[in-house]
């Protein structure tokens, strides 16, 4: 993980404050069960951590009976609009904090406190299909993008045929499927086509999708329905909810990837913070150009926002101590266990945990 951004003073601020927080952290990852923590906690945003997120409140109010955790996966849009108007105690979201949105106000934070994005589930992005008698497909970024721009329009597409030589590929429809709803998962898609097939796809990457091309359905949940009972369908969702789907290689370098947890957890290792945030804002810019075919770059990282204050003290040890099992050591193994998420390096699980450290 590239942390150039830092400057010395707040490089020897995190190091301090890791080693205050070695013990929290430890304790954080699997919360006594004599825990005195007691209230509730509210969170919304990003469906892709709907399932890690499950089973964190489970282990976490089993570990802490007295404290009650919701959190609606309404979509990382959704999640970040709810936060910043106060509806919830913190955000999850698959993509970060826009600039416009840091220069506003967090209703729940701390007057003159802002929001800070801190990586808690990383995972592949699965290009998830159905097509009668296709069991395995290769596309490249310019195919795929030509696919959900509505321009390759039918399976047997000589670009299609092109890549899959010994694939029978029908003469059917394509009815590409993506997310109606503002989703940091479209986000991280689109940014994966604008940089790698740049030709193609000249939309730049946002949370709702941009064109009105094929299908569109609500939440993960949604588009994997959606390419489930449909025909000739192919769609992106987080590999976690790609069940029995057909899901495609994609082409990284000279090779056809698929996704697996530990390219995923490379590819994020080795990309640098995004440049010009405050030096306890941990958001990546994931390096999509990569040619190492060791890395999966159709990924996603989600992040747990924060407030670096919260206006009510009491609210804001509940986030700590919650975000902070989320980023634990346990509670990556229970996000690997439950969504097949990939576990954050040690590098920046004890940059987030230095992070939590000093919030209020």
């Amino acid at each position: 993980m590239n942390f150039t951004r830092f400057g010395r003073p707040a490089v020897i601020a995190v190091v301090a404050a890791l080693a205050l927080s070695s013990c929290a952290s430890n304790e954080s990852a699997a919360p006594a069960s004599d825990s005195a923590l007691t209230g509730t906690l509210t969170g919304a945003g990003s469906s892709a951590q709907g399932s890690a997120q499950e089973a964190w409140i489970a282990a976490f109010q089993t570990a802490n009976p007295d404290v009650t955790v919701n959190y609606d996966p309404s979509g990382s849009g959704a999640g970040r609009e709810t936060f910043i108007g106060g509806g919830s105690d913190f955000a999850g979201s698959d993509s970060y904090l826009k600039d416009e949105e840091l220069a506003g106000t967090f209703t729940a934070c701390a007057p003159g406190a802002t929001a800070v994005d801190l990586p808690v589930y990383i995972s592949p992005i699965a290009v998830i299909f159905n097509v009668e008698g296709v069991k395995d497909l290769n596309l490249d970024s310019d195919t795929l993008a030509k696919i959900f721009k509505g321009e390759i329009t039918t399976w047997n597409d000589p670009a299609i045929a092109a890549l899959n030589p010994k694939a029978k590929l029908p003469a059917a429809a394509i009815t590409p499927v993506h997310r109606s709803d503002d989703s940091g998962t479209t986000k991280n898609f689109t940014d994966y086509l604008f940089q790698t097939a740049p030709d193609v796809w000249t939309d730049a990457p946002a949370d709702p999708f941009p064109l009105q091309t094929g299908e569109g359905a609500k939440g993960t949940s949604g588009v994997v329905d959606a390419v489930t009972n449909g025909v000739g369908t192919i769609g992106y969702a987080d590999a976690s909810k790609a069940g029995k789907l057909g899901v495609a290689k994609i082409k990284v370098g000279d090779e056809f990837v698929g996704y697996t947890a530990d390219a995923a957890a490379a590819v994020v290792n080795d990309s640098p913070l995004v440049e010009g945030r405050e030096a306890n804002d941990i958001a990546i810019k994931i390096d999509r150009l990569t040619t190492d075919p060791t890395h999966y770059p159709l990924v996603l990282v989600s992040y747990a926002i924060v407030c670096t204050e919260y206006a009510d003290a009491a609210k804001g040890e509940l986030v700590k101590a919650y975000v902070s099992y989320m980023a634990g050591e346990d509670g990556q193994k229970v996000a690997a266990s439950a969504g097949g998420a990939a576990p954050l390096s040690t590098e920046l699980a004890d940059k987030v945990a230095a992070v939590l450290e000093t919030v209020k």
